[in-house]
This record gives C-alpha cells, structure tokens and sequence, in this order.
C-alpha cells in the first residue's frame, strides 16, 4: 500500500475533510487466522487471542489499510472469489463517479495456503499435480494443463478522478472505462459449460466503456490453467471479438505467479498499466503444446512489444462470479 501511495504521490494525512476511500477486496480473508485459531482452541481455548475476531473478518484488510493511512473516506470489502481483485477496481470507479470520494486505494489480498485450503483445493481436483516440476506445474491455454498452482500475495492501486489527479498534477498509468458483472447462477464451483454468461460479461463492459472489439489490442485472460476454464474463456473470446480474434494478444500472468485469488484481478490491472506503460504484452510462460481448443495469440514464453492502448480484463470466481474490466491508455 506504501508503495503504491508513494508512486502515486498521494499525500494523506489523516485530515477528515479529504475525500480519500479505501476499497480492498478478498476472496478467503483470514482463513488462516481461523484454523491456527480452531487448532489452538482444541489445545486450549486461552490461546486463542483476543484479536482473533477483528484479525479474521473480511473487511479488516480495508480497515487496516485506512487506518495505516489516515484515510477517513468511505471503506468497503466484497468478497467475489476470484473476482474480488478486478471488483475492486470497478467498485473504486463507482464510488468516485458517484461523488463519494475523488481517490480511492484499491485493490486485492489473500493469503491462504493453508493445509486445510490447501487439501481441499487438491480435493476438488483445481489443483496442478506436475510435482516433479513445479515451475512448470502452471500452464495456461497448454494441452497438458491440469490445474492451477496456488499462490498469495496483495495488489493495491490508486484510482483517482481525473480531475483530482490533474489538479496536482498525478502522473496516470491507465483510464478505468467501464466494466461489467454477471452471474453463472448454475454451480458453487464449475462455470457454466456454455460460457455465455462470462461472454455477456465482455460485451456489457465493452458497450459501458463506449469500445468496440476491434479497438481492443489485448486481453489480460483470467487464463487458470484449469481444463474446462480456459476453454470456455477462449471460446467466449471468440464469440465476443469474432474477427477481430485473430489479430488479438492474450495473455495470462498466471502462468507466471500462480492464482493469487482475491488478489488475482488487480494483479492482471496492473500488469495491463504496465503493459501500456512499457509497450510490452507479458507472456504466457509454459505454453508448449497448444490446445486445439483454445486458438488465440497466448503470447507464448516470452514478451512481445506492442502498442496497447486498450485492454480487457477478465475474472471468473467461484459461485460463478464473472467480472470484466476495460482498461485504456490515459488520454491528453
């Protein structure tokens, strides 16, 4: 969070009259305060500590960051699986657009692994198996994906009305367009075997960002290396971009850092800034033999330089949570 208030130079100094938000979204919040704290109940129930409560509930991550901050703006968490990251960021440009804050810190955090997250992920069968070679256990879009590698982590960016961020004169990485939401409404885990609900996500968030397909330059895939994921996304990509498919980058970082969860989406927004800051599309690392069922441009293994100018994001999470994002180079 320090960091990223830095590089943005934000200056927020506990004043109650600054309008400054906090938004940050998980998907499994303290899970590992519960089962350290279940463990520690079951040996003794006076080890369990009198913060256990307030350490474990879903919005303490945004607490804590506002309270680290000083910022007395309006503090929200969902919880969308694992499109809570990507959310947030939506979530920040609603609060703003509605007059209710000009910045907003923003973004997702999970730390999870667990044994008991851990067992049941591997249970359920979402889980890469590739042991013996675990930096190349996540594979995207690859033929011999079986799953994804659980990762952790926290991805925090400032979102800032534009005339906020010119009257002190910000340096901006990306516009928020627009974006949409939809519902699976079908299963506790599985996406719809049709795909047309994350689809109608895509087409609602271009329509709400006023951009047509062919202006896109590069899909930000949420690309989990799960079978039936990524060919359900590739296919909605398809039918969403029609013609436009082919010409089209898509990557995931997944590939590369494993599924962070909760902080999954605002990973794959600030690997789109940098994308645009840099010229340069990430990779999808592992990509070695290509389904025949996913058939775009996956960027394979290494980095590609391109002009992006606009981008997509996708998230798909558990409960059949489909968020999507338009992101766009910032404009004079």
């Amino acid at each position: 969070v320090g960091v990223a208030v830095h590089d943005a130079g934000l200056a927020v100094d506990g004043d109650p009259d600054a309008r400054i938000g906090v938004q940050i979204n998980n998907a499994v919040a303290g899970f590992p305060g519960i089962e350290a704290a279940t463990d520690q109940r079951h040996d003794d129930p006076r080890k369990v500590s009198p913060y256990f409560v307030s350490s474990v509930i879903p919005n303490m991550p945004a607490c804590e960051v506002a309270i680290d901050l000083g910022a007395h703006g309006p503090v929200n968490a969902s919880a969308l699986a694992c499109a809570s990251g990507i959310h947030a960021l939506l979530e920040a440009r609603r609060t703003i657009l509605a007059g209710d804050a000009d910045v907003v810190v923003a973004g997702g955090t999970d730390a999870a692994i667990t044994p008991v997250m851990f067992t049941g992920l591997s249970n359920m069968g979402a889980l890469s198996t590739r042991n013996d070679a675990p930096e190349r256990a996540s594979r995207p879009f690859d033929a011999e994906r079986d799953g994804f590698v659980f990762g952790e982590g926290a991805v925090v960016l400032v979102v800032e009305s534009a005339e906020h961020a010119a009257a002190r004169g910000a340096r901006p990485y990306m516009e928020i367009r627009g974006g949409a939401l939809t519902s699976d409404a079908f299963h506790v885990s599985a996406p719809h075997p049709s795909g047309e609900h994350a689809e109608t996500a895509m087409r609602r968030a271009l329509a709400a960002a006023h951009t047509g397909p062919d202006e896109v330059d590069y899909v930000c895939a949420h690309g989990t290396a799960t079978r039936i994921n990524d060919r359900l996304e590739s296919r909605a990509l398809r039918s969403v971009f029609g013609e436009a498919a082919d010409r089209l980058l898509v990557s995931s970082p997944k590939s590369m850092v494993g599924h962070m969860i909760g902080a999954a989406g605002a990973l794959s927004a600030m690997v789109t800034a940098l994308a645009m800051r840099d010229g340069a599309v990430p990779p999808t690392v592992n990509l070695d033999t290509p389904d025949p069922e996913c058939d775009l441009d996956y960027v394979p293994h290494t980095a590609r330089k391109a002009d992006v100018t606009t981008a997509l994001v996708n998230a798909f999470g558990f409960g059949g949570q489909n968020v999507v994002a338009v992101l766009g180079a910032p404009r004079d």
